[in-house]
């Protein structure tokens, strides 16, 4: 079944929202002071991320492809897989997707906001921070987290096998965010998406939250510019090498 363009566009809108909105609310629910899973370890939030992808994948994958990603969409035109004409489009709804599931998040663990004081557990349920304090280790770890997300994306979804088992792909691919988030989100987070990380920051700059302190702006082009490069690259590898 084709859809129209808007229903698409609603697709890639709602499937970011719920990107964000399982993925960060993970991490409001380890960070954050006072909820039920407040000191919980790592593999919470992975898990929290990894479903962040595969579930609107399973729901939107068919519809828009759900690429729920700006660098994905960026790197699907590069190598001319998506049209050009589509991707600001895409982009736009993405990030209003990813501001939208931030506020959600936001207003179901107000209390628990009002309770923290520490600025950075406050902006990790928003955005990524750069642990090792080196913009030049967080654009690695991003370059390659990303990088290995869209070339195995692209994999998935168009090796013959997959093509005939979409649900399966979906499923895969939210094993491999959480397996990223697991193994490379020590340095950074990771975000792996620029509207996954700028749409949050951006509501963090603009809350009044207490205790907020910085929303870090001056790391914050990193997780924009690192996923977008590493798509643009990863996508036409692949195309090269086995398309």
């Amino acid at each position: 079944m084709e859809y129209s363009f808007t229903t698409k566009l609603i697709a890639e809108f709602l499937g970011t929202a719920i990107l964000v909105l399982l993925g960060n609310g993970s991490v409001a629910n380890v960070e954050l002071k006072g909820t039920k899973g407040n000191g919980s370890d790592w593999l919470v939030i992975a898990v929290g991320y990894g479903c962040g992808v595969m579930v609107p994948a399973l729901m939107f994958g068919t519809i828009s492809g759900a690429q729920i990603n700006p660098a994905f969409t960026i790197g699907l035109a590069f190598s001319g897989m998506f049209a050009w004409s589509q991707v600001m489009p895409f982009i736009v709804v993405q990030m209003l997707g990813a501001i939208f599931g931030q506020l959600v998040v936001y207003m179901a663990y107000k209390p628990h906001y009002d309770l923290t004081t520490n600025a950075e557990s406050i902006l990790g349920t928003f955005s990524t921070i750069d642990a090792s304090h080196s913009r030049f280790n967080g654009f690695v770890n991003e370059f390659v987290g990303s990088f290995l997300l869209f070339f195995g994306a692209v994999s998935l979804t168009t090796a013959p096998y997959f093509k005939e088992n979409m649900s399966t792909v979906f499923v895969a691919l939210g094993f491999l965010v959480a397996t990223l988030v697991a193994s490379l989100g020590g340095p950074t987070g990771p975000a792996l998406n620029p509207a996954r990380d700028l749409g949050p920051r951006i509501v963090h700059a603009l809350l009044p939250i207490k205790h907020k302190g910085s929303s870090q702006w001056d790391y914050a082009y990193i997780p924009v510019l690192a996923p977008i490069l590493a798509s643009i690259c990863a996508v036409a590898l692949y195309k090269v090498l086995f398309l």
